[in-house]
C-alpha cells in the first residue's frame, strides 16, 4: 500500500456547487520525488470570489484550466503508476481535501482508487503522543502557501518526521 499526502484547492465550501481549481500530490516514501498536480477548469457558475483569491488564480485564469475529466484520468493513472497495492489518501483535513477528489472521481470516472475512506495526519500524531490537543504542523519544512503541491509535500515531510519519532508507518 502507498500513502499519498493530497491538498486542494477550491473557489467555494462543497462540490458541485462550487469547482475545486487545483490539487497536489505526494507518493510517502523517503526522498518524496513522486508528485502530481492538476488543475481543472470550472464545473460551476457560482464562485466565492474571497475562497478563489486564496488560490491565488483569477476566475479568468481558472476558466483556462483543463477539462476534470482529463485531469483526474491523468491522476489515475500517475496513482497506478506510482503506488504499490491500494493507494491511502491521506491529507491535513480530509473532511475538505476528501470531498473534492471523491466527487471528481466520482463524477468523471465512475469510481475512486482510494476507496471510501482516508486518514489525517494531525489524528495520527494526536494518537502517536496520546493528547487530542497535540499539535503537528511545525514538523513542515516546505511552506504552506496554498500551493497544494508544496502544501502536500509539507504534509508528506511531517509523517517523515512522525515515522522517525516511532509512527508505525510503511512508505515505499
Amino acid at each position: 500500500m502507498s500513502y499519498i499526502v493530497v491538498d486542494c484547492e477550491s473557489d467555494g465550501p462543497v462540490p458541485p456547487i462550487y469547482s475545486m481549481i487545483c490539487f497536489g500530490a505526494v507518493i510517502v516514501n523517503e526522498k518524496l520525488n513522486k508528485t502530481f498536480y492538476g488543475k481543472t477548469h470550472p464545473i460551476s457558475d457560482t464562485y466565492n470570489p474571497e475562497t478563489l483569491a486564496i488560490s491565488v488564480f483569477s476566475r479568468k485564469d481558472h476558466e483556462s484550466f483543463d477539462n476534470p475529466v482529463k485531469v483526474m484520468e491523468e491522476f489515475d493513472i500517475w496513482i497506478k503508476e506510482n503506488s504499490i497495492g491500494n493507494p491511502i489518501f491521506i491529507s491535513d483535513n480530509p473532511a475538505y481535501d476528501w470531498q473534492w477528489i471523491n466527487y471528481y472521481f466520482h463524477k468523471y470516472l465512475g469510481r475512486n482508487p482510494f476507496g471510501y475512506s482516508a486518514r489525517r495526519i494531525g489524528d495520527l500524531y494526536c494518537g502517536m503522543v496520546k493528547d487530542v490537543y497535540a499539535k503537528w504542523k511545525h514538523f513542515r519544512d516546505a511552506p504552506h502557501n496554498h500551493d497544494p503541491v508544496s502544501d502536500a509535500l509539507g504534509n508528506a515531510q511531517a509523517l517523515l518526521k512522525m515515522k522517525d519519532m516511532g509512527l508505525n508507518i510503511k512508505i515505499n
